[in-house]
């Protein structure tokens, strides 16, 4: 109880309802009367981690585990579970001659990450928010900065280190222990260990972020999304394409913004890529327009700062979306222009068009992702929040494939996020690497695993 280096809090440790939920980012957290674990680990080193599963293992708890603690539904937070922190424990190290960097899961990509990298000259795609921990953002495949012409985060890991059900650290990658290599590019809190720290393949930092902006009031919202999902598919793969409404700051409507980012080397070949986004035969309806313009990933970060802001709360939902403009388009139309907070955001993210991706446990993806951000101050206001929301997502349904677990709350409802195949063989590696069930795995509001399937689906 008292080998650790960093600090195990129990029930009625002065600090402990802090511990369990003091780093959650969502301020919508759940009560300690519904889930309560039965210990906060805040582990400081690797053998603290190897430590605190042995623990479990001995006391009969289940295992959960907090790396940034940006799950909308703090999955981390499991009644009776010891809840392995990772805050405290945080490492990074990079290798000139393989462009590989080892980092902890703690760390936070835009906060972290990056600025350390960019002092070598070099990026990794990260999550588009700067304080999302690095953990469980690839654990669910990692939807990061321009993930249509890079691809998957998850694709950019190279090896992780775990600790497993049996408190073995092992090391995972393409050559040993295959299996939880597979599964921890994918799996989410399903995965059956706890990684203690990845190994990622970066790439050169770009050199010319340029950026495209468009402003339309959201009357023109049908023409203008039925324009770009026709030709979303030709703009170059350097650029990451987002459609979103939301209430600027100075603005006192919601706008529908049309944006592209080149993350390109040159001036000339970012406003090359941006160019059909220029061609939008409403432009000169935009309220404003700024179009390839040099822009900073400060700049970016700060205005993703914006949009999510810290110690407020959060009701969230996504959808992968496929189908025609003529069925996709007026499905949207709720949840892009009935937002019922001034704080809330919804985004139209390209992927278009699809890459294959590589063999790992993440497998579900469309050429459109959509997410609707909730955010608002007033408890009193959550249940009204998420009628809203759950009606707008309805009628996303005749056009729904699944959803990305990064933004899901399967405490609220379940759709498919992994292959029929995949998920078969994730339960094969979780019966096999865990066949206690130490891992706490997803969090769901009956407590069973999930369906993977959509739920308005026999």
């Amino acid at each position: 109880m008292n080998g650790f280096t960093g600090t195990l809090h129990l029930p009625g440790d002065r600090d402990f309802e802090q511990a369990c939920v003091g780093r959650v980012f969502n301020a919508r957290r759940p009560p300690a009367t519904e889930r309560r674990p039965a210990a906060v680990l805040e582990a400081a080193t690797e053998q603290d981690v190897v430590e605190g599963v042995l623990l479990a293992r001995e006391r009969g708890w289940q295992v959960a585990v907090r790396s940034g603690g940006h799950s909308w539904a703090a999955w981390s937070v499991r009644e009776q579970a010891l809840l392995i922190d990772l805050g405290r424990f945080h490492e990074l190290h990079y290798d000139p001659d393989t462009g590989i960097v080892v980092a902890t899961p703690s760390v936070r990509g835009g906060d972290e990450l990056n600025p350390y990298l960019a002092g070598h000259g070099r990026f990794f795609a990260g999550g588009h928010c700067p304080s999302v921990g690095i953990g469980g953002f690839l654990l669910q495949g990692g939807q990061g900065w321009n993930a249509r012409g890079w691809g998957w985060a998850a694709e950019n890991v190279v090896a992780v280190d775990v600790v497993t059900a049996e408190g073995e650290l092992v090391r995972a990658d393409a050559e040993q222990n295959t299996d939880l290599y597979w599964a921890a590019r994918g799996a989410g809190p399903g995965f059956p260990g706890v990684v203690t720290r990845f190994h990622l393949r970066t790439r050169p930092l770009p050199q010319a972020l340029t950026h495209t902006v468009h402003a339309y009031p959201l009357e023109l919202f049908d023409q203008v999304m039925t324009w770009l999902h026709t030709v979303h598919h030709t703009v170059g793969d350097c650029v990451e394409i987002v459609a979103l409404t939301q209430t600027p700051p100075g603005h006192e409507r919601p706008l529908l913004l049309v944006t592209g980012l080149a993350l390109a080397d040159t001036p000339a070949e970012a406003a090359e890529a941006l160019a059909p986004l220029h061609a939008n035969p409403h432009r000169e309806q935009a309220l404003f327009r700024v179009e390839a313009e040099p822009t900073t990933f400060a700049e970016q970060l700060a205005g993703q700062r914006t949009a999510n802001p810290e110690g407020h709360r959060y009701l969230v939902d996504n959808a992968w979306l496929r189908g025609s403009a003529a069925e996709v388009v007026p499905a949207m139309r709720t949840v892009f222009t009935g937002h019922p907070v001034p704080g809330a955001f919804t985004i139209w993210f390209s992927m278009a068009p699809l890459r294959a991706l590589p063999e790992m446990a993440f497998s579900l993806q469309s050429e459109i992702y959509c997410a609707a951000y909730v955010v608002h101050d007033d408890p009193s206001q959550d249940a009204r929040l998420r009628d809203w929301l759950d009606g707008a997502m309805a009628e996303l349904q005749p056009v729904t494939a699944g959803q990305y677990l990064g933004d899901s709350d399967f405490t609220n409802r379940q759709l498919r996020f992994l292959g029929d195949e995949q998920w078969d063989r994730l339960q094969r590696i979780r019966a096999d690497r865990d066949p206690g069930a130490l891992f706490a795995g997803y969090l769901t509001a009956t407590g069973d695993a999930p369906a993977n399937r959509n739920h308005w689906e026999s």
